[in-house]
Order: C-alpha cells, then structure tokens, then sequence
C-alpha cells in the first residue's frame, strides 16, 4: 500500500507550486508598478524639459551685463543647477532659471550639472536652450558625475546601493542628496530648475528658506564649504533615511537638523549658531498651496508689492508644469519671465 504520506505528496507540491507562482506574479507586478511610477515621476521631475528643439542666434539675445570697472572681482562661490533625470533637452522654465542666475549673479560661475550629458563629451545637444545658454559667459553646463560627486562622503554607500533607482520618489531624494553634497564639499548657492531669480543672492551666506510655517525647504541653499550644518545633514540623510515617504529626505531633513541645530521647537525667521532660517517671502513668496496664483493676472503695482522683499521666486514646478501659460499677457509668472529672463521670453514669444 502507498503511504498516506506519499498520497498527499503531489497536494502539498501542488499548493506550493500555486504559492510560488502567486509569489512570482506579486514580485512582477510590483517592480511593473515601481518602473512605472518611475518612469512617471521622471517625466513630471524633468517636465519643462520637453519643448521642441532648435538653434538660438545671441545676436536676439538681450545684452549681457558684464561687471563694470571698480566692481568686485569673480566671486569664488558657484551658483549650481543640477538635473537629475538623464534628460538632456531643457525647457523655457529651466532656461529661464539658469538665464536670470547669470543676470543677477555676472561676477560668479553659473554651474548646469546635467545627468544626461555623456561625461568627456565636449559638444553639448543641439538645442535651442543650450546655444541661449551659451551666450552667457559665465554659464558652465557639466555632465553630473554621481560617483565623483558623492565619493568622500556618507552618502557614497547609500547611492551604490543597487536596488536603489527602484524606490518610488528616487529622483526627487537623488536631488536632495545632491544638493547638500555640493553644499558641503563645494559650497556656494544652490537653486532648483524651477527659480526665477529676481536679485543676486550672495549675501544670503549660511541661509535657507522657511517654504511654510514651521517648515523648511531646500530648493535654495547658501552655504560656505565643510559648513556643519551640511555636514549634520549628510549624516542625518543616511541615519534616518526613508525613501518611501514624500519630503522625508528634503525638507523633513532640513527641518530635523535645524531643530536640532537651534535647538527649537517651532520654526521662524531667525539666525541661529550662524544659519539663517529666511521668512517665506526671500525665496517663496508664493507658498505651494497658492501656486495658481502664478497664473493669474497681476497689476504692476500688486506685483511690486508682493516681491519687495524677494530675491527670487519658486514656482512649483511639481504642480503648476501642466497649467498653460498664455504668452504674453499680465499672468504674475509671465510678467517674471519678461523681466528677468528676457531672451528666453523673447523664445517663447517666438515659438
């Protein structure tokens, strides 16, 4: 006679079978969904990225203001860009930013740190964007080498990491980590592609912005180099590292060291051992929940007195990249592309 053992064999072999193949299809699915939200936070990441290609002639361009005679020497601090999706075709918004950096900024090296710009690569991408860009003499586009960038520090082990591009949000928090890095080892100013720079920075040293109450933000940092302050973050963004939650590692981070910096409680303008937390309207007058607000028209005067006390002007990429801007016409956001990025406006009139 066969053992019952025996005659429940194929059963059990069977439900395991069925258990594996259950195993195998969740596995699929989810790495579908992780490359799919990937792929779909790249795109709205690196959105403004997109426009039609072209050439640009600096003979359309708006004069470049160059440093008169009597005026200080080239500043040692660079203004840095960095874009962390391999895109390598940039739009009106992150040409307006890097345009109104270098007006605002003549004496200082206007960094463009491009992943998707083959490293040794001498020759930049056909496109309109980068032959405006170049007219200006002291704008420097350089592939973004992540490797090098992070090497000497914390960070290095947590990017190597293999599975790491898999997490969700793995673009927005590679941008985070990239931003204190070059703060820490280079020093200098950091602005996201998505500013519009209304008046030079550079006397904004050791300082970021409160974007809401009680929180900060990093899209602009200032910072000397081997600063404490970024050296704390770099080590915080390893110990408490969570890529899965939203902010977690950009302005939860900035605001978890600040407290502890202080220490404090609640968030404020205020200077503290040497950093400076900046009121909302230096950097965000426009707070994230109004960003339609952008798109609204506005009279001369209201904006005057909206940006008095602003240097420049985030516009949330994140959520406003979809809304269509009429050009020209008294919307806030096209008003500043007139203004402090003309030749670039000048393109989009154009197109």
């Amino acid at each position: 006679r066969v053992p019952n053992s025996l005659l429940k064999l194929p059963r059990v072999l069977l439900s395991l079978k069925h258990r594996a193949l259950f195993i195998l299809i969740f596995v699929l699915v989810s790495l579908a969904y992780l490359t799919l939200h990937w792929r779909i936070a790249e795109d709205s990441y690196g959105s403004g990225l997109h426009d039609p290609p072209g050439q640009f002639s600096c003979a359309h361009s708006v004069p470049f203001p160059l440093p008169h005679a009597g005026e200080p020497p080239r500043s040692r601090g660079n203004v840095f860009f960095v874009e962390t999706s391999e895109r390598a075709a940039p739009g009106y918004l992150f040409s307006c930013s890097v345009e109104s950096a270098a007006r605002t900024h003549p004496g200082a090296n206007v960094v463009v740190l491009l992943r998707g710009l083959a490293k040794g690569n001498a020759s930049l991408p056909k496109h309109w964007a980068f032959s405006l860009l170049s007219c200006f003499p002291n704008v420097q586009i350089r592939p973004l080498d992540l490797p090098e960038l992070f090497s000497g520090t914390p960070l290095k082990k947590w990017y190597l990491w293999p599975l790491r591009r898999w997490e969700p949000y793995f673009l927005p928090v590679l941008s985070d980590a990239c931003r204190i890095v070059l703060m820490w080892k280079f020093g200098g100013i950091y602005l996201d592609t998505d500013f519009i720079v209304l008046r030079n920075l550079q006397n904004l040293t050791n300082s970021l912005g409160i974007q809401s109450e009680d929180e900060l933000n990093g899209a602009f940092l200032s910072f000397k180099p081997k600063h404490k302050f970024m050296e704390l973050c770099m080590k915080d963004f390893v110990k408490n590292y969570n890529g899965w939650i939203w902010g977690h590692q950009g302005p939860g981070l900035l605001t978890r060291v600040f407290k502890k910096w202080c220490p404090i409680r609640t968030i404020q303008s205020m200077s503290c051992r040497g950093v400076r937390a900046l009121a909302p309207e230096a950097v965000y007058p426009i707070p994230w929940q109004d960003w339609k607000r952008l798109f609204k028209a506005t009279s001369a005067s209201e904006l005057h007195k909206l940006l008095k006390n602003t240097y420049a002007v985030h516009i949330w990429n994140q959520m406003s990249h979809r809304t269509r801007l009429e050009i020209p016409s008294q919307a806030l956001l096209a008003q500043l592309y007139s203004q402090f990025c003309p030749a670039t406006y000048a393109k989009m009139k154009q197109d």
